[in-house]
């Protein structure tokens, strides 16, 4: 009787050493938890603190630009009137480079500040009742002079039947002058198309053709990342940021919508973006 009355006791013993370790390993392990989720918000914290500077930066960078870009195209506008005398037709080839050359910049910068903005939380959206025969009137008038000084057809599709949009029409029109501005830069020869077309009840979606050098399918998933390029005879001669398609990627998200490419190399390009009819928060029924 007492040898089992000590073999009890000796077992309660070891159990409650166990049940020790087991505590003391426990709060070990507790405090190496606690201390590992504050290294997670110390770095959480640096890193908005950076992506804050990063976008402070952008925004002053931007706005500092600006200015002398201005002041550089107003120049070439007067050098290119001959306001203060006539110029060569050489000169005029060179101020017309240098026009051109602002201009890029100023978009890249362009690009910058919204990008800043948008990570910033600053970009408003601005929702009203639109029609799309007006918005491709507005896009057709814009390129115009580019289309009209090379050898490509830019065509809109007539949207014939299709009801009025409640949206940011200015977001969405920005969308489509990148597809489109992409789409005549890359293109030499052949057409660029631009559609319009319902996609189940509450959806439409807005597309540019382009016959194009086209794609390789392993860079699509590539091509709305931010400062994302495609390596290829044309893009190294016409560079940019490579936030055109990152910003129409937000701007769609913004909308409530989405974007996406189909494109075969040699054959040509589709980028597309499919908002719905009516913004999330909006009427439902047109006036």
């Amino acid at each position: 009787m007492a040898e089992t009355t000590a073999a009890l006791a000796d077992e309660v013993q070891r159990l409650r050493q166990e049940a020790d370790a087991l505590r003391a390993e426990l709060d070990e392990t507790n405090q190496g938890v606690l201390a590992l989720y504050a290294e997670l918000d110390t770095q959480a914290d640096q890193l908005r603190q950076a992506s804050d500077l990063k976008s402070r930066f952008l925004s002053y960078m931007s706005h500092e630009f600006r200015t002398p870009l201005g002041s550089i195209l107003s120049i070439t506008s007067l050098l290119a009137d001959e306001l203060d005398g006539p110029l060569s037709p050489e000169q005029h080839t060179q101020v017309g480079f240098i026009r051109s050359s602002a201009r890029e910049l100023r978009e890249m910068v362009d690009d910058l500040l919204d990008l800043a903005k948008i990570e910033a939380g600053r970009i408003t959206i601005s929702p009203a009742w639109f029609d799309m025969f007006d918005l491709f009137s507005a896009l057709r008038g814009m390129f115009r002079p580019i289309v009209d000084a090379s050898s490509i057809d830019l065509i809109f599709e007539e949207p014939i039947g299709l009801p009025k949009l409640y949206t940011d029409d200015k977001k969405l029109a920005q969308i489509l002058r990148n597809f489109i501005s992409n789409a005549l830069k890359f293109t030499v020869h052949g057409e660029v198309r631009v559609s319009a077309q319902r996609v189940g009840e509450q959806e439409i979606r807005f597309a540019v053709h382009d016959t194009g050098l086209g794609i390789p399918a392993e860079l699509h998933n590539n091509l709305f990342e931010d400062f994302s390029q495609i390596d290829s005879p044309l893009q190294k001669r016409l560079r940019g940021t490579g936030l055109g398609l990152s910003l129409c990627k937000r701007f769609a998200e913004l909308l409530g919508g989405r974007v996406g490419v189909e494109s075969t190399p040699g054959v040509g390009s589709m980028f597309f973006v499919i908002i719905p009819l009516s913004i999330a928060g909006g009427p439902v029924d047109e006036p």
